[in-house]
Formats: C-alpha cells, sequence, structure tokens
C-alpha cells in the first residue's frame, strides 16, 4: 500500500521492480563495458542433429552426476509448488498457469549450476553436486546476478500481464454475480473452457506468453553459460544470444519447442516430472552454447 493510501495491484508492483531493475542493469552495463571484453565472438550456424545431439550430450551429464538431480531438480518443482499453494489461498488461482508456464523464463537463472558441472566435466575435472556451488565462487558471478535479476523483471512482468488479462476478460464474468468473486478451481477450470470470456482469456494469454517466452529464450538461450565460459560483459552475451538466435531461426525455434514441451510433460503429474527435464534441459543448453559459439 502507497503513502497515499491506494493498494497497488500486481501490474503497478512489477512495472515499478522492472523499471527498476533496468536503471540498476543501465549502470551495471557501463562498468561491464568498460572492464571487459567487447568483441563479438564468432556464431556457427548449426543443423537439428547439433539440437539432438546436445540433448544425448545433457542425459549423459545427467547419468554421470546423478546427484545433481537432487540438488537442481528437485528444488525447481518443490518452489513451483510452494509458490502455487501460496496463490491458491491467496485467491489468485488466475495466476498459477501462467508461474508454471513462466518457468521457462527464469529456467536459465535456475540452471546456471548444471552449466557449471557440464563446464567442468568437459575439461576432464572431477564433478559432484558441490561442483555446482562453485558458480558463487566464479569471477563471473555480479554478472550472472544482473542478467538473472532482469530475467526475474521479465518473469514479473509476465506475471502482471497475465493478471491484467484476466481482469479484462473473465474477472468480470465473476464480479457480475455468476459465482463468487473468489471462485473455485472447478467452477474457473469451468468458466476457461466453456465461456466466451475463458477462451478470450486463453487464447490472448497464449499469444502474450509466446511473445515473452520468445523473447526470453532469445536473451537468455546462450548468455548464461557464455557468461561463466568468457570474459565478457552481459550487453555483450545477450548479443550474441540473439545472433545465435537469428544466425540459426529454424533450428532455435525447434530448440524453444523443444523446452517447452518437455517442461510442459513435466510438469506431469503436479511438476515432479521437473526433477529429471531440468537438469537434462541445463546440462544440453551447455552443449547446444558450445556448438554454436566459436
Amino acid at each position: 500500500m502507497s503513502r497515499t493510501g491506494h493498494i497497488r495491484n500486481p501490474f503497478e508492483i512489477a512495472v515499478q521492480g522492472f523499471t527498476s531493475a533496468v536503471s540498476d542493469a543501465g549502470e551495471a552495463a557501463v562498468r561491464d563495458h568498460e572492464a571487459l571484453s567487447t568483441a563479438p565472438p564468432v556464431v556457427r550456424r548449426i543443423t537439428p542433429q547439433d539440437l539432438w545431439q546436445s540433448l544425448r550430450e545433457g542425459a549423459a551429464d545427467l547419468g554421470a552426476v546423478r546427484d545433481d538431480v537432487l540438488f537442481i531438480g528437485l528444488i525447481y518443482p518443490l518452489a513451483g509448488l510452494v509458490f502455487s499453494r501460496f496463490l491458491f489461498s491467496e485467491n489468485l488461482l488466475p495466476l498459477a498457469f501462467p508461474l508454471v508456464a513462466g518457468f521457462a523464463i527464469v529456467g536459465p537463472v535456475a540452471a546456471v549450476g548444471l552449466y557449471e558441472i557440464s563446464r567442468r566435466r568437459e575439461r576432464g575435472e572431477p564433478v559432484n553436486w558441490l561442483t555446482a556451488m562453485k558458480v558463487f565462487q566464479s569471477e563471473a558471478l555480479s554478472r550472472v546476478l544482473w542478467l538473472g535479476v532482469l530475467m526475474l523483471a521479465l518473469f514479473s512482468l509476465w506475471m502482471a500481464s497475465a493478471w491484467g488479462i484476466y481482469q479484462m476478460t473473465l474477472a468480470p464474468f465473476f464480479a457480475n454475480g455468476v459465482t463468487s468473486a473468489a471462485p473455485s478451481l472447478a467452477a474457473f477450470t469451468g468458466a476457461v473452457f466453456e465461456t466466451p470470456q475463458g477462451w478470450a482469456m486463453a487464447i490472448t494469454g497464449i499469444i502474450v506468453g509466446g511473445v515473452f517466452a520468445t523473447f526470453a529464450m532469445a536473451v537468455s538461450a546462450l548468455s548464461f553459460p557464455m557468461l561463466l565460459d568468457r570474459k565478457v560483459s552481459v550487453p555483450t552475451a545477450v548479443t550474441t544470444s540473439l545472433r545465435a538466435c537469428a544466425a540459426n531461426p529454424g533450428v532455435m525455434a525447434l530448440w524453444g519447442l523443444v523446452v517447452a514441451g518437455l517442461l510442459a510433460a513435466g510438469s506431469i503429474p503436479l511438476l515432479f516430472g521437473l526433477i529429471f527435464v531440468v537438469p537434462v534441459l541445463g546440462h544440453a543448453t551447455w552443449h547446444l552454447y558450445r556448438k554454436i559459439v566459436g
């Protein structure tokens, strides 16, 4: 609540947080530009076969370091369940699906430890689940955290957008006395699939969510592993990720579909499939980065 007594909605809170994050990021970008190399790395063209090979190599990394499933993979679904429980308890049910869908935006942040495991294993170094913690000793930590803050801000903006879409479509349906203002799961699900307002919300949410997911993937697909691997600034890493997507539009679009499909499949039942999906995707992302960036 502001000093004037106005209760801020999720959209206002998210916009304020996003603005603050961008301002801080701008200052950090100047420091990175001055201290780090800005020479653009070489971006290679790849084929779908490289993508499948990256997935196989990611699965191999998971098999070699099985305990990273417990350290990284288990955190992901448990965090999702905690947040989902919070949404249910606070009568924010319409945000439950956007929360799960938005995991694709923050996934690269959660997978940083997996990139470190794959990076050291590629060098022939002994690895275990504690290897992921060595990210906190990396000289790239401040840049990784900064990019992580920006991705979390983007996630918050997506959640605020999803809330705004609900308020403009399905919320008036409940507010008009058709059912309670805080619908049950059954009432909400029925309204989504059986009313024009519900379909409007679903279709608009899918379109807007697709835009957010595409932008997030283009920005972060290769930038996080690159920050760990090279002494480059965040703008250089993000630009390289964007260039890689532009140079390989078909393959990167396919990669986005694979990631979305595996995350969706891993969300059933109760997000626990993500225990295995997240580590495989994290390790595979490292190997995909190594194939694209020279």
